[in-house]
Order: structure tokens, then sequence, then C-alpha cells
């Protein structure tokens, strides 16, 4: 009985040893590898686990979507606090556009000064000595309003100095333009001076030796039959009848009329350059619609014809269709010191001839 006791455990030994020791190693691990388990506490046991295809594709989606969250994650971070050479160097750039944005912005500054002074010297100088009307605002401002044309860049960085800069930059270009177009013009004026001069209204319209025909001039007056205060859109000269009147330049006579009232018997010149002179209350015309005339060529005669208390010339000049007072274009005829009394006498008279 001992000895097969004995026998017994010498198997079980043995068989012990060919598990622990004749069994392949590699053998047992590949085999564990392959085979999970997972400890169920319902049943206090281990329980198979099965790796089929759905939940190795859903483990592989997770592990991926996982990667890709912290990938981002580190990115983001990475770039919060680290600049790369290219960001720095992009930076860089970006500041020294937006340094030279503000140069150019500095120097559209300085050159809107230089062409407001050209523009203010185009009006009040070379305009007034050419006798051409000053550019009105509205064309030299026109063209800046209605559609937003910089929508485009209101997405962009600093975009109110681009913007600023931009609005600038269309403004002094248009303005330049309009600008050298006005130059354009004042030359031909320039060229044309020695016509101008000829045809300019500038010098009285009959013979005022000592001033002494000057009578009621430019202002309000009491009409001498409606004894009521008017404006006197001229200048009025005592003469006798059959006096000689001179055309004041050279000119097309555009009409000769005759009427009972009003100037009576009255003849318009057209000078050109915006300038017309009207010569009321003849006697006789000696010159008829449509003639050429030249300054200081006789034109008609003094009378007293249409509404005039007595013989009188009622001379007016007109540019650009509007009444200006003659008194400013007797520059040919008058010294200074004669055009200062010419403007006293006219001044003191109280009351028109017409």
């Amino acid at each position: 009985m001992y000895a097969s006791k004995s026998g017994f455990f010498k198997s079980l030994a043995k068989l012990d040893y060919l598990i622990k020791f004749v069994t392949p190693r590699k053998k047992k691990l590949v085999f564990m590898a392959k085979t999970k388990y997972k400890f169920n506490p319902d049943t206090l046991s281990y329980d198979k686990v099965d790796h089929n295809l759905k939940s190795k594709l859903l483990q592989f989606l997770i592990f991926s979507l996982s990667s890709i969250l912290m990938g981002v994650i580190i990115t983001v971070v990475f770039l919060q606090f680290y600049e790369t050479p290219k960001m720095r160097s992009l930076k860089r750039e970006n500041q020294q556009l937006l340094t030279q944005y503000e140069l150019m912005s500095r120097n559209l500054d300085n050159v809107e000064n230089v062409l407001a002074d050209l523009q203010h010297r185009d009006d009040n100088l070379f305009r007034v000595i050419f006798e051409a009307d000053p550019i009105p605002n509205s064309i030299r401002k026109a063209g800046f309003g209605g559609i937003n044309k910089y929508a485009h860049l209101e997405s962009l960085d600093n975009s109110d100095l681009v913007i600023n800069t931009a609005r600038k930059l269309d403004v002094i270009l248009k303005a330049s333009y309009i600008q050298s177009k006005s130059y354009d013009e004042v030359l031909k004026l320039a060229l044309n001076k020695e016509k101008m001069l000829s045809s300019m209204p500038a010098i009285m319209p009959l013979s005022n030796k000592d001033l002494r025909r000057t009578a009621s001039g430019w202002g309000f007056r009491i009409h001498p039959v409606y004894k009521i205060r008017r404006f006197h859109y001229g200048m009025d000269f005592t003469a006798p009848i059959g006096t000689e009147v001179y055309s004041t330049g050279d000119g097309v006579v555009k009409d000769v009329r005759t009427s009972r009232i009003g100037f009576g018997r009255w003849i318009v010149i057209d000078h050109g350059y915006g300038f017309e002179t009207l010569y009321g209350h003849l006697h006789d015309f000696n010159v008829k619609k449509g003639q050429k005339v030249k300054r200081g060529s006789i034109i008609g005669y003094v009378g007293n014809s249409g509404t005039s208390t007595a013989p009188h010339l009622h001379y007016e000049v007109h540019k650009n269709g509007r009444p200006v007072n003659p008194q400013y274009y007797y520059f040919k005829d008058l010294s200074p010191q004669e055009y200062e009394k010419m403007i006293a006498i006219s001044s003191n008279m109280g009351q028109s001839l017409d």
C-alpha cells in the first residue's frame, strides 16, 4: 500500500516537471496572448472576451479619435506659447507693412496740403487774373459718396488705417486730375490773354474828360419817375443828345432794340469770355445786329428815349449773365486818382436818371 502511494506521487511529480519544463514556454505565452478574460462580478468568475471585427473597429475608431484630439490640443497649446520661425517672420513683415502705411498716410496728408494750396492759387489768383470763374467744390469733391468701395478691406486687421489711406489716395488722385484740367484751361486763357484783354469792357462808353459827365452809379437809388428806392444795375453818364457812344471792348453786336419804355433804344454787345455790355436810352444807332466791333468803335448816340428824365447814357456790364459794377472795368481810361474821384461822384448821386 505504501509502495503504491509512493509511485503515485512520483508520477505526479514527473507530470508537473513535464508541464513546467518540457512544454515549450513560447507556445504557452502565445496561447495566453490570444485569449483574454474579464471578471464577472455577478457570477464571481472570469468570462472569456471575444474579439470580433466590430469590437476591433470600434477600438480602432476610439483610438484614432483620441489621437487626433490629443494632437489638436497639443498643437493649439504649442502655437499659443511657442512661435515658429515662419510666424516670427510674418509678424515682422506685418509690422513693417503697418509702419509703411502710417508713413504713407502722413505723406498723403502733406500732399493734400500742397494740393489745397495749388487749388487756392488757381481759384483766387490765376482765374482772377484771367477773369475765369473758380472751380466749384461740388466738382472738386465729386465722386466720393454712395457705394462703399472699401467694403472688401473691412475684414483686414487694422482695416481703419488701410481704408483711411486708400480713401486719401483716391481723393488726391481725383483732385489732381481736376487740377491738371484746370491748369489746361488757364493755359488756354494765358495764350489768349491779348485777345481777352481786347475784349474786356475796359474803357468808359463816352468821352468823359474831367469826369464831368459822371452821374448816378451802381447801387440803391431813388427812381426819378416812380420816386421809390430801387437798385440801379449800372452807371449813368449825362451828355447832350447826339454825343458819340463807344463800344468798350471788342465784340459782336448781339441785339439792337427800340421801345417806348424802359431803355428806349438800346444795344447789347457780346464780348466773349462771359462779358456783355448794354447801352440804353440812345437817340440813334450806328451798328446793326451781328456786326463785329472794336473797342472805341462808335455804336450809337446819346439820347433821351424810353423811361428817361434827361439826355444820358445808361451803361451796364454783365459777367456770365449777371450784372456787375461797371466801375471795376475802367482800367484802360483812369488813373488811380481819377478812379477815386469817379467813385466819389457816382456814389453821391441819390437819384438815378432812369
